[in-house]
C-alpha cells in the first residue's frame, strides 16, 4: 500500500457565532461563539481508513463538512496531496475539488431525492461535472456504478424510485452516486448507523473492497467503536472539538491512554448470556460542557475521575507521541 499523505489538516478550527439579542448589543457584550472544532491536526495516508469517533456534538461531522468545503474554516489549513485547499475561491476550483472529494451521507432516506429514479440520481453528478458526451455513454457509466455496488442486474434498478428500495439498497445507490465520479478521497459520515445491524457488515465490506479496487482513501466518521475497529486502520478520538487520542486502531482500543477513550470503551455493551444484567462503573462523571464555555485547562477535567486539581484545571495538555504511532493529549498519561 502506498503511504503518501493524501490529506493533511493543520490547526483546523470552526467557530459558529451566536446571534446576540438587543440587550447584548446595547450592553456591548463581546460576541460569543460555539467552538465546534478547536484546533485539530492529523494526516490520512493514501488508501488509509481514518476513523473519527466521539459523542454527538464533539465536532466530528463539522470536521467532515470542513474537509468537504461545505463550510469555510475559521482558522487552520487543509492540504490535499500537498496542495493547500483551505480557501478555494473560483467556481472551477471548487467544482474540481468536489469531484475529487466526495461524501457518503448518514441517512439514505433523506440524502436521495424521492422524486428521482435511480437513473436520475446517478446521472445528476455526471451532468453537473460535464462527464459523458451522450446519454448512452452516461448510461454505461451508471450501469457500471450499480455493478460496483452489487446492484445487479442494473437494468432492474435504474427505473426504480427510492421508496421501492430497501434501506441497504438505498445506501448502495448513494455509494454508487459517490463512486461514479471516480473520487480520490471519500468522507463517510456514519454510513451504516441508519441501517439494520444485519447488513452493516456488508456495507462496510463493500466500502473496503472499493477502497482496494479503486485506490480510495476514507475519513470514516462514527460514534460506534466496534465498527471503527472492524473497518479502520487509524483512529482519532474527539472530545469537545479536540482530538484527545489518536493512533493505530488496535493500539488505541487495546491500550487506551486517555480517560475519555476508556469511558467510551466501557460504554460498549458486551453480551454475557449467563448474566441477566451487566453493570459497569464508567470512569466518567457529569455532562458534556457547553462548546460556548469551554473549561480552562484540559477540557475533559470536569468529568475526569483522575483529574489532578492545580494541573488539569489550569494547563491545557499538549498532544504527545507516548509510544510509536500512539498520540494522546493528557497530563496524567502513563500515571493512571
Amino acid at each position: 500500500m502506498v503511504q503518501d499523505v493524501e490529506l493533511k489538516v493543520e490547526g483546523l478550527k470552526k467557530y459558529f457565532p451566536i446571534k446576540r439579542g438587543i440587550k447584548s448589543v446595547m450592553k456591548r457584550e463581546s460576541p460569543r461563539f460555539v467552538r465546534a472544532v478547536d484546533g485539530i491536526s492529523f494526516e490520512i495516508r493514501k488508501q488509509q481508513i481514518f476513523a473519527l469517533v466521539g459523542e454527538s456534538g464533539c465536532g466530528k461531522t463539522t470536521t467532515g463538512k470542513l474537509i468537504m468545503k461545505l463550510i469555510e474554516p475559521t482558522e487552520g489549513r487543509i492540504f490535499l496531496r500537498g496542495q493547500d485547499v483551505s480557501h478555494l475561491k473560483s467556481k472551477e476550483e471548487n467544482l474540481r475539488y468536489r469531484k475529487m472529494v466526495q461524501m457518503i451521507y448518514q441517512d439514505p432516506f433523506s440524502s436521495i431525492n424521492p422524486r428521482f429514479r435511480v437513473y436520475d440520481v446517478l446521472e445528476e453528478p455526471l451532468i453537473i461535472h460535464g462527464i459523458g458526451n451522450s446519454r448512452s455513454e452516461r448510461e454505461e457509466m451508471i450501469h457500471h456504478a450499480l455493478e460496483l455496488v452489487r446492484l445487479t442486474p442494473p437494468e432492474e434498478f435504474v427505473s426504480r424510485f427510492p421508496h421501492m428500495l430497501s434501506g441497504g439498497q438505498r445506501q448502495r445507490v448513494a455509494i454508487a452516486r459517490t463512486m461514479i465520479l471516480n473520487p480520490e478521497f471519500v468522507v463517510a459520515d456514519e454510513p451504516v448507523s441508519m441501517l439494520d445491524v444485519s447488513i452493516r457488515a456488508e456495507i462496510l465490506e463493500l466500502l473496503r473492497r472499493l477502497r482496494d479496487e479503486l485506490g480510495l482513501t476514507y475519513l470514516y466518521i462514527t460514534h460506534d467503536l466496534s465498527t471503527a475497529r472492524y473497518f479502520s486502520d487509524w483512529i482519532g478520538v474527539m472530545y469537545l472539538g479536540r482530538i484527545v487520542e489518536m493512533g493505530e486502531v488496535d493500539m488505541v482500543i487495546d491500550n487506551p491512554l486517555h480517560p475519555y477513550t476508556r469511558a467510551l470503551l466501557e460504554a460498549v455493551p458486551e453480551p454475557e448470556p449467563e448474566r441477566k444484567e451487566i453493570i459497569k462503573s464508567l470512569p466518567i462523571k457529569g455532562e458534556v460542557p457547553s462548546a460556548v464555555n469551554i473549561p480552562d485547562g484540559c477540557r475533559f477535567h470536569p468529568r475526569c475521575v483522575y483529574a489532578k486539581m492545580g494541573l488539569c484545571d489550569t494547563k491545557h495538555p499538549e498532544m504527545i507521541e507516548f509510544e510509536r504511532n500512539h498520540y494522546v493529549e493528557c497530563h496524567l498519561v502513563g500515571k493512571i
